[in-house]
């Protein structure tokens, strides 16, 4: 495949991945399937993750990052695509994962669609981000296929 040129084909190429992910998820009743995927400055991906991967607990973007160190130089200038807006609370004793992007010290996060009030009633975590000076982007045109994945909790919303 030719690389795509420019940052939005990037965007949606990356985001695409990510939303494979998370069909990737192990089904739940009590919690969204996300798909994240850290990408380098250089368009390389350095690590990828889904809810659910490594136990029932476990968010995507918490996963993706895990698996990275946490002093690794390139998270710095990285960017990371998740299929929903990083989560700003957990109901378990669990960092939130918009906390553990600004740990990273993240440059970008990408995102399909903000967090609806199934289990939180007013997400903030693109909030945290960019007040944390993260750059938070948007891909509107990917939020529908990347709702479809939680379609049974969410039904034809």
């Amino acid at each position: 495949m030719n690389a795509p040129s420019t940052v939005h084909e990037r965007d949606l190429y990356w985001m695409r991945r990510a939303i494979d992910l998370s069909k990737l998820c192990p089904p739940s009743e009590g919690a969204y399937s996300v798909g994240a995927v850290i990408v380098a400055a250089d368009g390389t991906e350095l690590s990828y993750g889904y809810s659910r991967e490594t136990d029932a607990h476990v968010h995507a973007e918490g996963a993706a990052l895990a698996k990275l160190p946490a002093d690794d130089p390139q998270l710095k200038n990285a960017t990371i695509y998740s299929t929903l807006e990083p989560c700003s609370q957990r109901r378990h004793q669990v960092t939130p994962c918009s906390q553990l992007i600004l740990a990273a010290d993240l440059a970008r996060v990408v995102i399909a669609w903000r967090e609806p009030t199934l289990f939180v009633a007013d997400c903030v975590g693109v909030e945290q981000l960019v007040a944390g000076g993260i750059v938070v982007d948007e891909l509107p045109e990917l939020a529908a296929t990347a709702r479809a994945v939680n379609r049974h909790l969410l039904g034809n919303a």
